[in-house]
């Protein structure tokens, strides 16, 4: 359905990135980070790239504009970890951490791109001329039901105790919520049917080699 590259996934910290790594156009921090980490997570930037990350409990936006500029806006306030500190080796030294070179795609890629991209093309056109509607299926949401309680009082010697007691109206709300809980709970058993893949099925009806038709949808069955 989408045209990106398949995700590459590295463990490690983000602090200790080789110096050589080349530079990105999209960066997100999940943690916060110091003033003195700023620079260094600036640095990896392209020219136009955007970085988002949290710094000094503001969730801060800074775009780079050139090659020693940059332009920074407040997103909203907000309360982050913050990022896990280098640690040394025995060496007295931080263990780099090495990301997943930039190449450029193959022909091969290239031609996949453009295929599925005017494939999807045809059916997309092919639903407006039906009138159809793109739309995600909506999702279930759960009701809530709320519980009102009465409380009693008990004298204990010369003491007035509370006591919580469910009316009669709370339990058939117990008695309600329960089924509808057993009731999701076999809805979620059944195996749900996947949506359809109209991409796919384009693909699957073209006449060329399996090989080709596998090559096409990623080798994926689905």
């Amino acid at each position: 359905r989408f045209e990106f590259c398949e995700p590459a996934f590295v463990v490690g910290n983000c602090l200790e990135i080789a110096s050589d790594s080349h530079q990105y156009d999209r960066i997100y921090c999940g943690a916060g980070v110091q003033k003195d980490h700023e620079n260094y997570m600036k640095i990896l930037l392209k020219v136009g790239g955007i970085l988002v990350m949290p710094i000094e409990d503001q969730l801060t936006q800074i775009l780079r504009t050139g090659q020693n500029t940059w332009e920074s806006k407040n997103i909203l306030a907000v309360s982050f970890a913050p990022l896990v500190q280098p640690n040394r080796n025995d060496n007295g030294k931080h263990d780099t951490v090495g990301l997943p070179p930039c190449a450029v795609r193959n022909l091969q890629d290239l031609a996949r791109i453009y295929i599925r991209r005017t494939l999807r093309n045809f059916i997309n056109e092919e639903m407006k001329a039906k009138g159809i509607a793109q739309k995600a299926p909506p999702k279930r949401k759960r009701r809530r039901c709320r519980r009102r309680r009465i409380n009693t009082y008990v004298f204990v010697g010369n003491q007035l105790i509370p006591q919580p007691l469910d009316s009669e109206e709370d339990e058939r709300m117990e008695d309600d919520n329960k089924e509808e809980e057993d009731k999701d709970h076999s809805e979620a058993l059944k195996p749900e049917e996947p949506p359809r893949n109209l991409l796919r099925e384009k693909i699957m009806s073209l006449p060329l080699p399996e090989s080709l038709k596998a090559y096409l949808t990623y080798y994926r069955e689905k």
